[in-house]
């Protein structure tokens, strides 16, 4: 039977800067984006009978299986596009966590639209597949392209980052998620009696990434919405407080959170850190990644009839 298998990244944004609230319920942004070696695979199947979504691996049985799964709306706008009809059967096999500020949805729309292109012989190029992702969500063009990028609007509009250098992470999951819009409404209430500066890029963030200095880039990251996650889940600031007292070069909430990211000295700090973090108790499961990876890519394809 014919089916496409892609390999996606999870992203930890290393700035990310909101604005005030725009008419339309939307926030502007700043963010730079980093792809990191936590992926999930998604495997697209030829089916005779519809579009359906399994998973497997982190998260299984808080994944939506129906209409409100981006993987699956992600198939069907695709073939929408091109004509033909949406009979697929998605597996996902996840390692990124959902709800936890991670991209782990907008990664496995990501890799449906490059798994589903395969599978029906569209060869759509990747600027093409860039276009579909922004109708999908702020993060699922930066899963396509992977690697370090600024994102600005709504964080869809992707500039690749100058950067060198390569990184080692530390993540700490938590017991549950956090809902983003929960996330942005607690941030609105914090700075309901405050203008919100226009966000910008992090002059010194960048040029971190230039050098590729680890100690440097560490003391650059930023997160507007960590104040607002940590409202809504104090205890995330004991997680942070661990990482900190180990030497994290940067102690921050992924995104919209739950998942807190450290950024380590080296590989060996890195295992340092996740021991760490595992003894304290002070998240259900530690993960480390290398940054940055490539965006979605295909790992195994057999698109002849069986």
């Amino acid at each position: 039977m014919a089916a496409v298998t892609v390999r996606v990244p999870a992203k930890v944004n290393l700035q990310l800067a909101v604005g005030a609230l725009r008419p339309d319920g939307m926030h502007t942004l700043v963010t730079v984006f980093q792809a990191v070696g936590l992926h999930d695979d998604v495997t697209a199947t030829a089916s005779g009978s519809g579009l359906h979504v399994t998973v497997e691996g982190e998260g299984t049985g808080q994944v939506p299986l129906g209409e409100d799964n981006l993987a699956a709306k992600a198939a069907r706008a695709l073939a929408s596009l091109a004509g033909v009809a949406a009979d697929v059967h998605l597996r996902l096999r996840k390692q990124i966590p959902v709800a936890g500020g991670m991209a782990g949805g907008s990664a496995d729309a990501a890799a449906t639209l490059v798994a589903c292109d395969a599978l029906w012989g569209l060869r759509l190029d990747r600027a093409e597949l860039v276009d579909l992702a922004v109708g999908l969500g702020a993060d699922v063009p930066f899963a396509l392209v992977g690697g370090t990028a600024v994102g600005v609007g709504t964080g869809a509009s992707l500039t690749p980052a100058l950067a060198s250098g390569h990184f080692h992470w530390v993540f700490a999951l938590a017991d549950s998620g956090l809902s983003t819009a929960s996330v942005y409404a607690a941030f609105d209430r914090l700075h309901a009696d405050s203008i919100r500066p226009e966000p910008r890029v992090s002059d010194d963030l960048m040029a971190a990434l230039r050098t590729g200095e680890a100690a440097r880039l560490g003391a650059a990251v930023s997160n507007d919405l960590q104040r607002a996650a940590l409202l809504l889940r104090p205890q995330l600031q004991f997680t942070l407080d661990v990482g900190q007292e180990y030497g994290a070069l940067a102690s921050v909430v992924c995104g919209s959170g739950p998942t807190c990211a450290f950024l380590a000295r080296d590989e060996d700090h890195a295992l340092d850190l996740a021991v760490a973090l595992s003894a304290a108790g002070v998240c259900r499961t530690v993960r480390r990644a290398h940054a940055p990876v490539p965006g979605a890519r295909v790992v195994d394809a057999d698109t002849e009839p069986a």
